[in-house]
């Protein structure tokens, strides 16, 4: 369990116990504990194992919405997660992180493909020991208004490690060469740090 979803989840049932108290009202607690209850699911955090012998697995839980080029040469992998998913984020492959880079932006619906450049995103790029760079993007949404990523620049990530999390429905995207194979398809579930997302050739 993530403690954000604990401190929110005390957080709406005093709020319950309290509305109750000053208004005599019992039931009016009940959407109160409804939302701590979510909270509490919303923030879970799952152990994940990756595959023996895996290069790179997804960094998120969600739906594969897009696998195409991004317009400088690399394929871009786009993972949309909503409320329901496990937003905590994962590295999609062993290595150096040499470069984090948040950027401002807008908040459209994640699910679109605008949201991929415009959206407010972290933007971290990983370093294999072989030397091949691949960078994932944290991408903020409609709702999701705050990033968490737990790492800096010049730290050693491991395959499917936790590095951050983001809040309610976001999206996430790997930038990768043509060193690597995408093995997902759109529309595909994913699961992060256990569905294999690409393998080199």
């Amino acid at each position: 369990m993530v403690i954000d979803g604990i401190l929110y989840g005390l957080g709406s049932f005093a709020g319950g116990v309290l509305a109750a108290w000053l208004t005599g009202i019992p039931l009016i607690a009940v959407p109160f504990f409804v939302f701590g209850v979510f909270c509490l699911y919303f923030f879970r955090d799952p152990e994940r194992t990756p595959p023996s012998g895996a290069d790179m697995v997804s960094p998120a839980d969600g739906k594969v919405m897009e696998v195409k080029p991004d317009g400088s040469g690399l394929t871009r992998v786009s993972i949309f997660l909503n409320v329901f998913d496990v937003h905590v984020n994962r590295s999609p492959v062993a290595g150096r992180i040499t470069d984090v880079q948040y950027r401002k932006g807008q908040f459209l619906v994640a699910s679109k493909e605008l949201a991929s450049a415009e959206n407010e995103q972290n933007v971290v790029t990983v370093e294999t020991s072989d030397g091949i760079r691949v960078i994932y993007k944290q991408i903020a949404g409609l709702i999701a208004r705050r990033i968490v990523f737990d790492k800096k620049a010049g730290q050693q990530v491991a395959l499917g490690e936790r590095i951050g999390l983001m809040k309610f429905g976001s999206r996430m995207d790997v930038l990768v060469g043509s060193e690597w194979k995408i093995l997902v398809v759109p529309g595909q579930r994913v699961v992060a740090g256990e569905t294999l997302l690409a393998a080199r050739k």
